[in-house]
């Protein structure tokens, strides 16, 4: 029994390792900015990938390392943006964001945890909820330090130009977690 706590364990802490490792290149790859703030990247394509692959703990975990650190000056986010002023900047909500979109992939494919069908509605709702999040958090941001944008403009800047390119992701996400959950399967990771 206590040897499969530690295998479970380390194949939990050896998973995150990897997911961290994945969103860090996929924040890296990075298309600069279609308006002042945002840059294109794949790191949703990342949250996507880690959300179908792995269980809610290992996701949460991945994530929250990933966050922590970025905040503590690990170089992981785009554009190789670290520290407390890239988690608190304007687009900081989208980086927390990342996380709660995991979160609710992994719920979703709860409810029926072999089923694409509920995998893909999950994937649009953690989209959904991290637009949002950063959406609000980027409005706030500008309110805080004095200036005035219209949630619609906000819009415009930071989830319109991403809408088809993250469906696209959305999409490439599943094909992958599909291709490659059987031979993670197989060495234990799933």
């Amino acid at each position: 029994m206590q040897k499969q706590r530690i295998n479970s364990s380390i194949m939990t802490i050896t998973t995150a390792a990897i997911s961290v490792a994945l969103i860090t290149v996929c924040a890296w790859i990075s298309i600069p900015a279609f308006g002042p703030f945002v840059p294109f990247t794949l790191q949703t394509l990342a949250v996507f990938v880690i959300g179908a692959l792995f269980d809610l703990k290992t996701g949460v975990i991945s994530l929250c390392v990933y966050i922590l650190l970025g905040t503590f000056g690990v170089p992981v986010f785009s554009g190789f943006k670290s520290g407390i002023g890239a988690v608190t900047g304007p687009t900081g909500g989208y980086i927390l964001g990342f996380l709660f979109a995991v979160i609710t992939i992994c719920l979703f494919k709860k409810i029926k945890s072999d089923s694409i069908v509920c995998l893909a509605i999950g994937m649009i709702a953690g989209l959904i909820v991290c637009y949002t999040f950063g959406t609000i958090w980027f409005y706030l941001v500008f309110m805080h330090n004095g200036e005035t944008k219209s949630i619609l403009s906000i819009l415009g800047m930071c989830v319109v130009p991403f809408i088809i390119p993250d469906l696209v992701k959305m999409a490439a996400a599943v094909v992958l977690a599909n291709r490659v959950s059987v031979p993670l399967k197989k060495m234990g990771f799933v």
